[in-house]
């Protein structure tokens, strides 16, 4: 019998230790490998932090044959003695290709094969640059046996940072900025339904202007750190939630990008339904039941009221399509098809 595949997951985990959410996005994708029969290690440091979520091997020794994935082209390939295919990993698609074409950051460079969560990346209704390259689009995964369904909670909820480490950008006659961006054109919503909204969310405290809008309007803040901290205790805030409320980056949104969050699918597992802003993914996913999105505050609000009306229908909706469209085994093994690794995975 022929030795299994390898490949080694790479990603930044250096200072988010405790960011769980953060540490659960790089596990879905090292899970979704080895439940598709591929030997898995991971890149240090995360294999440190990734050990708090399950088993994972360091990728120190033994990898000269093994492929990369490479979330956000983090390791250098000249880090790491690994001579099969090189593939880059895009979660937050527009940044890494606008930098590459305004001459700041060529974090591309060095891969074999290019995936991206941006649905519409390359497209001609997605103003994200292809650079060139041939995209491969990919659901997020998520890992079934990990996340599972809990009974509804009591508010729409989200685990957000306000503000994202690398700034506005400016591409082709346009400024592309963060989720603050777009939040504040939401930030009534509370005042329009009944029903409860929080958020653990990173938020500096000199936002006084945003901080006061958030209150008055109805947005209670939790601690990010004691809700989300770590793995643990982010996959619990989730499970008691009722559902999720996702305002997106305004590079996701303005540029019709179609990402969906690897948080939104952990909800779409746990059986809680999504409210999305609109970022064209509804041009690439099943919308409607369990996952509903919007792009005004009119439509937010009714896209609440829908969810209400009828929760349990919509609870069981999500939970059948994390089943049907972001299940981690089969995300993984028809990703690893495209880029030729051969896998065995029983259905």
């Amino acid at each position: 019998m022929s030795e299994r595949p390898h490949m080694v997951m790479a990603g930044n985990a250096a200072g988010r230790e405790r960011a769980g959410g953060h540490l659960w996005a790089l596990a879905q994708w090292a899970l979704g490998l080895r439940a598709a029969g591929v030997r898995t290690s991971v890149a240090p440091p995360a294999a440190d932090a990734l050990r708090r979520i399950g088993s994972f091997d360091a990728a120190e020794d033994g990898v000269s044959s093994a492929g990369v994935l490479n979330m956000m082209g983090f390791l250098a390939r000249d880090a790491l003695d690994a001579t099969g295919p090189w593939v880059f990993l895009d979660v937050d698609p527009g940044y890494p290709q606008m930098w590459r074409e305004l001459g700041l950051a060529d974090m591309l460079a060095g891969h074999d094969h290019f995936v991206t969560l941006g649905a519409n990346v390359g497209r001609a209704d997605c103003s994200i640059p292809g650079c060139g390259v041939e995209w491969i689009h990919t659901p997020p995964p998520v890992d079934l046996e990990a996340w599972t369904p809990a009974p509804g909670g009591r508010a729409f909820t989200t685990v957000a940072t306000w503000r994202n480490p690398y700034g506005t950008v400016a591409f082709d006659g346009r400024t592309y900025g963060s989720r603050v961006h777009e939040f504040r054109t939401f930030i009534e919503l509370p005042r329009l339904v009944d029903a409860q909204f929080e958020l653990a969310l990173d938020i500096d405290s000199a936002e006084t202007r945003d901080l006061a809008a958030l209150d008055a309007n109805g947005w209670r803040l939790v601690d990010p750190r004691r809700a989300a901290g770590t793995p643990q205790a982010y996959r619990e805030y989730i499970r008691q939630s009722r559902a999720e409320i996702c305002v997106a980056q305004e590079m996701y949104v303005a540029t019709r990008s179609g990402w969906l969050s690897d948080r939104s699918v952990c909800y779409l597992a746990s059986g809680k339904p999504v409210l999305a802003q609109d970022t064209g993914l509804g041009d690439r996913y099943p919308v409607g039941e369990g996952l509903l999105t919007f792009s005004t505050l009119e439509e937010a609000a009714a896209g609440v009221e829908t969810i209400e009306r009828d929760y349990e229908r919509h609870s069981r909706a999500a939970r059948a399509l994390a089943e049907e469209c972001f299940d981690a085994r089969k995300v993984l093994a028809r990703l690893l098809e495209r880029i030729a690794l051969p896998v065995g995975v029983a259905e």
